[in-house]
């Protein structure tokens, strides 16, 4: 979940996206639009010339007003991070869709992601994958996450809360794992927890400090290999360890 910045700005913008009816629709498709531009303008950092059709259907077809407190659903398809409450925030929906393609995730793959938010980003990847397995060390956020997709029909999202660190070992192995918060370092518990040829995409460094969106790939003799992409503003991941 990345960091909120510069409120007026954003009460500035207020004004851009009705909130009315088929209006979201309108919106969503601007925010889209922006997101591909954003993709082709970081092609040569990412290594992706463009965003794969099943990201963007995902991105199309998930509702982010959905995801966002009431009183921000006017700004719900704004390029930007907004705030969820806890100190948390929703991302940046192009970061969404860059991390998502960075997993490279098929219709029968098992994804984790440690951060469950509001449950924005398990949304777009349930769109695309088999089963969505998402921790939230914040209870009520957690627990609003799983009943809001459950309303909004993601049957194969299961959420739990706790601390994302440890992973779902029960669950485990997964396919791909996504992080939505800043580490220090990758969690070895998660690299245990990833398949052979499998990918982790998560955020490295301090919150005060610069940090980069990283590409973690386990090779199928166990090995790790490590790719940073972008530097980016993430929350700090929190717990126990």
């Amino acid at each position: 979940m990345e960091r909120f910045f510069a409120w007026s700005a954003f009460l500035l913008s207020c004004c851009i996206f009705p909130a009315q009816g088929g209006e979201f629709d309108a919106a969503r498709h601007r925010m889209v639009e922006e997101v591909l531009s954003d993709a082709a303008e970081t092609s040569a950092y990412s290594g992706r010339a463009a965003l794969g059709q099943s990201v963007i259907a995902a991105m199309k077809k998930v509702e982010r007003h959905r995801f966002v407190p009431d009183a921000l659903a006017t700004v719900a398809y704004l390029n930007r991070p907004l705030p969820i409450g806890y100190g948390q925030t929703i991302s940046q929906p192009f970061i969404v869709a860059l991390m998502t393609e960075m997993m490279r995730v098929g219709a029968g793959d098992k994804v984790l992601e440690v951060g469950t938010g509001s449950g924005y980003q398990a949304a777009v990847l349930a769109e695309i994958t088999k089963s969505v397995y998402s921790i939230e060390i914040i209870k009520p956020l957690g627990e609003q996450a799983g009943k809001r997709l459950r309303s909004l029909g993601y049957r194969n999202v299961e959420t739990r809360v706790g601390d994302g660190y440890y992973g779902w070992p029960e669950a485990a192995p997964f396919d791909a794992i996504i992080v939505t918060a800043a580490a220090s370092h990758v969690p070895p518990p998660l690299i245990k927890q990833l398949k052979p040829g499998g990918r982790i995409v998560i955020p490295l460094g301090t919150q005060f400090m610069t940090q980069y969106l990283m590409l973690v790939e386990k090779q199928q003799d166990g090995s790790v290999t490590t790719r940073q992409i972008l530097p980016v503003a993430f929350v700090p991941l929190t717990g126990g360890h």
